[in-house]
């Protein structure tokens, strides 16, 4: 059964694809990148970009904020940033003789963590507490974040120089982790003439775009995805996705030789949301396989540890991935 109210559609479905049209025609070639950060903002998760430089994963980021009327702030992860400098810190007034809490960026609704693999453990861990229970606690004190907190954060593979891996407690907080690469000739040609254009009509008047939503509409938006049906063999075959992942023997020696850990319950909660609202986004009340399939890479990547005899081999999350959807039996 296909959504069809015309009052839902203008309150919530029509602004995110009008979202989707302005970010296309902004990021170009990137597709996928702005399916997965509209999916993760209506399905209340916050999104790993992964991609060399110069791929607009900021420029992405940075655009969906301008789409929501909310606070926006970027911050740029370098190796001498402290959790003080994410979280904020009890500063003490003299004139007052008491300790006042001096809120850090993460009290804003959107946070973009633009190179978040260029700080060190430390620093990352400090927003383990904000991307899991959208609170902060300083000392003996607990300060709850927005009801609308994304973060998204963007980082270079880790074999570039200056990184350090994400701990895969902060990673699993992550809905999705997606991964661009470069777009083809055709799109390259596309993105040049449109830096080109976009730069003459900035010189002539520079542009000051208005929001394409409301923070309350995203509310409601995730309220509808909640509503879109996912059957039970559809519910099943999510949790046998994750079983596989963590009991592999049973469908392949090799594979359990490639597993060290599989993927944690946030899997399967993530799959299930994230699998609504991409049936949501296209306009459907119920959950298809193809869905599932259409985010199981994103969702399971970053959570499948692999084994070091995996890594010996260059086998990667993904190619378990592959593997688990081609095993477990789609109803």
């Amino acid at each position: 059964m296909e959504i069809s109210s015309e009052q839902n559609l203008d309150t919530t479905l029509k602004p995110l694809l009008q979202i989707m049209h302005h970010l296309n025609h902004r990021i170009l070639g990137q597709e996928n990148l702005v399916q997965k950060l509209l999916v993760a903002l209506i399905s209340d998760g916050h999104l790993l970009v992964e991609g060399a430089p110069g791929l607009a994963k900021t420029t992405a980021i940075k655009a969906l904020a301008e789409c929501i009327e909310g606070d926006f702030h970027r911050i740029q992860f370098t190796p001498d940033l402290l959790p003080a400098d994410l979280t904020g810190t009890d500063i003490y007034r003299p004139q007052t003789g008491e300790f006042v809490f001096q809120q850090g960026p993460l009290f804003h609704n959107v946070v973009l963590a633009d190179e978040i693999n260029r700080a060190p453990a430390k620093v990352q861990s400090a927003l383990l507490e904000a991307m899991g229970e959208r609170q902060i606690t300083i000392g003996r004190n607990t300060y709850i974040l927005p009801p609308l907190f994304m973060v998204m954060a963007t980082q270079n593979p880790i074999e570039h120089e200056g990184t350090y891996p994400l701990p895969e407690a902060q990673l699993d907080r992550f809905l999705f982790y997606t991964k661009i690469d470069y777009p083809d000739a055709a799109t390259e040609h596309a993105i040049l003439n449109l830096n080109h254009r976009c730069s003459i009509e900035n010189n002539i008047e520079p542009r000051h775009l208005k929001p394409i939503t409301s923070a309350a509409t995203i509310f409601k938006a995730r309220q509808a995805v909640l509503q879109v049906h996912l059957s039970k063999p559809l519910e099943e075959y999510i949790v046998q996705l994750i079983m596989a992942s963590r009991q592999p023997k049973a469908y392949s020696a090799q594979l359990a030789q490639w597993i060290r850990f599989g993927a944690s319950p946030r899997a399967t909660i993530g799959l299930a949301r994230a699998a609504r609202a991409v049936a949501f986004l296209k306009g459907r009340d119920f959950v298809i396989p193809q869905d599932i399939h259409s985010i199981a890479y994103d969702v399971l990547r970053h959570r499948i540890l692999l084994s070091y005899e995996a890594l010996a081999q260059g086998i990667d999350s993904d190619r378990i991935v592959h593997q688990l959807l081609n095993w477990v039996a789609v109803p």
